[in-house]
């Protein structure tokens, strides 16, 4: 009799409960599963729980796949995560931007280099504990990534730049699930990480103090600089634009006797332009580098839903292609104006629960900021 063969795939194993979870549900499922971790910086030491590269995370993941009874291996991507991640993360807030590191690790490392290994060691699939799930579309074909059952975990909007090949070999299996179910199945598989915390600060910053990572890593000074208002007049000194965010308040450093809000960066001029709250909203914004999922290419205006940062619900917008003369960019227009639409963030189109498409958020090409 012919041996059955179990599709094979390596899972990405952060020691948490989504990704233990992962695991073990392929594994009731059917498949030959192997466990990785990527250890993508320098170990935060065994005392910081759940920090990136802790000990303690790598332990706990090392112990659920020994518990699973499946082969477990760290894979050491530190300088490709230095180069595609941080030295991006860097140099986008030093050119007056605020990036999403996570969107650059699930591109490049967690999605790119990661399948990439994958294959090397004969996998079919890889697959991660991100809420979200990989559908097919019959008429177009297509591979499509739709929400998953818990919308209040929703995590598409982090894996938004997923390619066809990449969701072709791409598993997520908690899709049908909500978080709470996710724990409780973990308690009850005795996994010992059904009541860990989930990870909210950038990986490699465990203290959020992203200025001073930022300072550190730069090859010149950061210079102080002028706050101006919407007309260019000087309103008094700002410490350098890294240490600002559109739409923010706090922190400003400098009192003016009204609430005044940051409404753009100039990194060329290096001022931080303030403005009263409503000069925080627009009703339009500009995108480049671009990824379709569930359309090839955009060829004429269509209307979706647009979300502008993680946490935030998406609005009704038009996306109109090609309207600064790139051919890889869109033009966004709200049908109500949105409050700190943020250079380097992302924007991701939704039609319904699916995935259009998205991109990054670029500053005004005509001028206004």
């Amino acid at each position: 009799m012919a041996q059955i063969t179990k599709p094979k795939v390596v899972v990405g194993m952060s020691g948490g409960v989504d990704s233990s979870m992962a695991a073990a549900l392929l594994q009731e499922q059917g498949y030959d599963v192997i466990g990785v971790t990527l250890q993508i910086w320098e170990s935060a030491g065994p005392e910081v729980e759940g920090g990136c590269c802790s000990i303690s995370a790598i332990d706990d993941a090392r112990r659920v796949a020994f518990l699973l009874g499946i082969p477990h291996y760290v894979l050491n991507f530190r300088s490709y995560f230095e180069e595609t991640v941080v030295d991006y993360f860097t140099q986008s807030y030093l050119t007056g931007e605020t990036p999403n590191p996570c969107l650059a690790c699930n591109k490049y490392v967690k999605f790119g280099e990661m399948l990439r290994k994958a294959r090397g060691l004969g996998a079919d699939y890889i697959a991660t504990g991100h809420y979200a799930q990989v559908l097919r579309d019959p008429d177009s074909d297509r591979f499509l990534l739709s929400k998953g059952a818990d919308e209040r975990k929703d995590q598409t909007y982090a894996l938004y730049m997923l390619t066809q090949e990449q969701l072709a070999h791409t598993l997520f299996p908690l899709a049908d699930y909500p978080k709470e179910q996710i724990r409780k199945m973990a308690r009850e598989r005795g996994l010992g990480v059904g009541d860990k915390p989930d990870s909210q600060e950038i990986c490699f910053i465990p203290n959020d103090d992203y200025a001073t990572f930022v300072q550190k890593r730069s090859e010149e000074s950061i210079k102080p600089g002028n706050f101006v208002d919407l007309a260019g007049n000087s309103l008094g000194k700002h410490r350098g634009i890294i240490h600002y965010t559109v739409g923010q308040r706090k922190g400003l450093g400098v009192t003016f006797g009204k609430p005044m809000f940051v409404v753009g960066l100039n990194p060329v001029s290096n001022e931080v332009v303030l403005g009263e709250d409503p000069d925080v909203y627009t009703d339009t914004l500009w995108a480049i580098d671009l990824n379709w999922i569930s359309i090839s290419e955009l060829k004429e205006p269509i209307k979706i839903e647009a979300k502008i940062r993680y946490n935030s619900s998406g609005a009704h917008a038009t996306i109109y292609p090609g309207e600064i003369g790139v051919d890889d960019s869109v033009m966004v227009r709200f049908d109500e104006p949105q409050r700190a639409v943020t250079p380097g963030q992302a924007v991701v189109f939704y039609q319904g629960n699916i995935v259009v498409g998205g991109g990054k958020i670029i500053s005004d090409p005509r001028g206004r900021r």
